[in-house]
């Protein structure tokens, strides 16, 4: 489950994306998947996915005002996995809060021990060369070394915006990166900016 962007941002962000990743290890995530996820439901059974779209139906529209912080974020620090964009939203915090406690209510979801932290992934580092060793030993891929991180997003993307919905998505994973079906959504009565 994740808010969405509001289209005008989602395409500044892609244009930053051409730009601002210019080291090979780094794969920019796909535009329909730039998004906030409020909620990591795991595998579902599809009779479940009725039930929590009513869920999401339930929650009361609202505003949910988020600026994005201008310096990309590495994950884990030392040796990045990705580099998301901070959006910190007092808003979007209550929002996630009020959707875990329904979803853990109805036993659709169980929170993670680690607090919320409202952010976009815009890109992911590709797996580091496996030798003939590694592939004998099983050894799970390590990120490459990312020597050019992303650069700071541009003033037009630091504006507030509003959140235009909340989706309930199905993910599939594929080798380019995961690919997300929206199954539901909550319209937050807001206008998308642009598509």
């Amino acid at each position: 489950m994740a808010l969405d962007l509001p289209g005008a941002v989602r395409a500044r962000l892609v244009e930053w994306q051409r730009e601002a990743l210019g080291d090979p290890a780094l794969r920019a995530i796909d535009p329909d998947a730039l998004h906030v996820t409020l909620c990591f439901l795991a595998y579902r059974p599809e009779r479940d996915i009725e039930p929590i779209a009513r869920l999401m139906r339930e929650i009361e529209r609202r505003s949910v005002t988020m600026r994005f912080e201008a310096d990309p974020v590495a994950a884990p620090r030392s040796r990045p996995r990705l580099f998301a964009v901070d959006a910190p939203s007092d808003e979007a915090v209550a929002l996630q809060a009020e959707l875990s406690d329904r979803l853990e209510a109805e036993r659709f979801y169980r929170p993670e021990k680690r607090p919320f932290w409202p952010h976009v992934t815009v890109a992911r580092v590709k797996p580091e060369r496996r030798t003939p060793s590694d592939r004998r030993r099983r050894r799970r891929n390590r990120p490459a070394l990312v020597e050019r991180p992303p650069t700071a997003l541009p003033s037009a993307l630091l504006e507030p915006f509003e959140a235009s919905r909340v989706t309930l998505y199905r993910s599939f994973l594929r080798p380019a990166g995961a690919e997300y079906v929206p199954l539901a959504t909550l319209d937050l009565g807001l206008s998308d900016g642009g598509g």
